[in-house]
């Protein structure tokens, strides 16, 4: 039978069974047809206005200040170039900036990703004295912003001692700020920046894990830690990997710890808040005069800096997407 006529049966058969169901099965049809075309609407949307921001600044970080001014000009450049790439490189010293940046931001998640997988773990399955109640102060760290104590942070580590020691053997407390050691000091003791939110993910998939995995390891003689390290560590790579993610990307676009700590650093987070007050610094040692920036060209040049931040991160994302999609999906389903 050929392939045109086994359609039209097909097709009669369809309207065979359609007559007999009184109708059901075309409006059944029609009412299928209209929701995917509904759903792919919205979906459409919803991705257009995700993606419409970042395609503006695409368009912008191409055009000269002639296009910006010029209203016929509106997503595709008259006068393409890539000036401006160069401009926002030297004036967030971006290759030293990038390096940096990796260092601190690679270095700062492992850190963080070890102590809360350990933190995350330990939650999960052991039982210990207040554990509600520290598992509590787990979603305050989640809910509590860290602006609030910026104070604190402040003073802690500018005057930093441990126990009255320092004071007793040099006669006076260390300052800290200006270097990596507070990041660190941070993100050891989980009070890094989202470490809340990655022991409840953490705890969240070990606790969907079956405990026969580990009763069978302990049977076999292995202990705590083996059982952990052998068994559990495995199991747990797409969270893991999903977490690191996380905390590499937060990591890479703070501004809030950078400012506050590594005020010598150069990073590209801090880089970039400061990048419109260098461009007037950068115009005014070129020209000899003081002048006025544009609004429309201090908005380019900030959008060319934000898309040369974004994009490590994608490359990054690019190589990792596939654990972090079922890292995702599966922690989603059994929270």
């Amino acid at each position: 039978m050929s392939k045109s006529k086994a359609r039209v049966k097909t097709f009669d058969d369809f309207w065979e069974r359609n007559r007999k169901s009184g109708g059901y099965l075309l409006r059944k049809r029609i009412l299928s047809a209209g929701i995917s075309v509904a759903r792919f609407i919205l979906l459409f949307g919803m991705c257009f206005m995700i993606l419409q921001p970042i395609l503006n600044k695409i368009s912008v970080s191409f055009m000269t200040e002639q296009d910006l001014y010029n209203p016929i000009v509106i997503s595709i450049p008259e006068h393409f170039t890539t000036d401006n790439y160069k401009l926002a490189a030297e004036l967030m010293n971006y290759k030293k900036g990038v390096i940096d940046s990796f260092i601190v931001s690679l270095t700062v998640a492992f850190l963080q990703i070890l102590v809360c997988t350990l933190v995350g773990y330990g939650f999960a399955r052991f039982e210990f004295p207040l554990k509600k109640m520290w598992f509590a102060c787990v979603i305050l760290v989640i809910l509590i912003p860290p602006q609030t104590i910026a104070s604190s942070l402040h003073l802690h580590f500018k005057f930093f001692d441990i126990l009255g020691l320092f004071k007793l053997i040099k006669g006076d407390t260390i300052n800290l700020r200006g270097s990596a050691i507070p990041y660190y000091l941070l993100s050891a003791g989980c009070m890094g920046l989202k470490n809340g939110l990655y022991i409840y993910m953490i705890r969240q998939f070990f606790r969907n894990i079956p405990s026969d995995m580990e009763e069978a390891a302990y049977v076999d003689g292995c202990g705590t830690l083996k059982t952990f390290f052998r068994i559990m560590l495995p199991e747990a790579k797409p969270i893991i990997t999903s977490c690191f993610l996380f905390a590499f990307v937060w990591q890479w676009t703070d501004g809030f710890y950078s400012r506050m700590f590594l005020g010598n650093t150069v990073l590209v987070s801090t880089s970039l808040s400061r990048i419109v007050d260098s461009l007037g610094a950068y115009i005014q040692r070129i020209t000899g005069v003081k002048t006025t920036i544009s609004i429309a060209y201090s908005n380019c040049i900030l959008a060319t800096g934000t898309l040369m931040i974004i994009l490590p991160l994608i490359i990054l994302y690019l190589f990792a997407q596939r654990q972090f999609v079922e890292s995702i999906s599966s922690t989603g389903i059994k929270m």
